[in-house]
């Protein structure tokens, strides 16, 4: 089984979601998440599809949750539907989020796959935490459930590596810690089951803390086995 492995990318222009989206086919990413609240318009999304057969995640965090958007909760949905409607295959959506699933079933009919979400940025998650997560985000028509922590210690990822390994089989399961201390679960989660697992670009480039880069994990695969 050859992990797969999501390139998260943060674009400030057009041009650069062109140029970056293209990198992260060469470094032949699974998938490519987009973060639209970087990007300065959310025009031409089309042509982002166009260009690459790998399927595009289309994400849209507000400053609570570690992005950068600062407009309505309108605006915010309406940039999402924006990229569902020109082809993005996947779209974000926080568990959180007013009227979830309401917004879920509206962006479902052009197509896209729903990723359901849930973060904590303090602390790391129990396996009953997580358990009771990720019946909700079923509950709430998710394509993908995505389940994330912060690592404090290494220890930390023990609980998620065996929430993963005990609920892969329920659904799409994404679930990992952030932190510096979560690289480990960052790279084993998709050998203990889980749909993908997110990396950068390239170093320097992370779009969350404890990202490594597609090619760090990709080097760290083959020498497991991976691959």
């Amino acid at each position: 089984m050859t992990p797969r492995i999501c390139v998260s990318i943060m674009p400030k222009s057009h041009n650069e979601a062109l140029s970056l989206i293209k990198q992260a086919e060469e470094a032949k990413a699974s998938l490519i998440e987009v973060r639209l609240d970087c990007l300065e318009t959310s025009q031409n999304l089309r042509e982002l599809v166009k260009i690459t057969e790998i399927p595009l995640i289309a994400t849209n965090k507000l400053k609570s949750e570690g992005g950068f958007f600062v407009g309505s909760e309108t605006q915010r949905l309406q940039t999402i539907v924006n990229a569902t409607e020109a082809g993005f295959e996947y779209f974000d959506i926080d568990l959180t989020s007013p009227k979830n699933k309401e917004t879920i079933n509206k962006l479902k009919q052009s197509g896209a796959k729903p990723i359901v979400s849930f973060h904590n940025y303090e602390r790391a998650l129990r396996v009953s935490e997580m358990e009771r997560i990720l019946e909700q985000e079923i509950a709430n028509d998710a394509d993908v459930c995505k389940i994330v922590g912060t690592a404090k210690t290494v220890e930390d990822n023990l609980a998620v590596l065996n929430f993963v390994a005990s609920n892969s089989e329920k659904a799409k399961l994404v679930s990992f810690c952030m932190g510096e201390s979560g690289k480990v679960s960052r790279l084993l989660s998709p050998l203990f089951g889980a749909f993908f697992t997110f990396a950068s670009l390239e170093q320097r480039a992370e779009t969350a803390e404890g990202q490594m880069s597609i090619r760090e994990m990709q080097v760290a695969y083959n020498l497991l086995g991976a691959k």
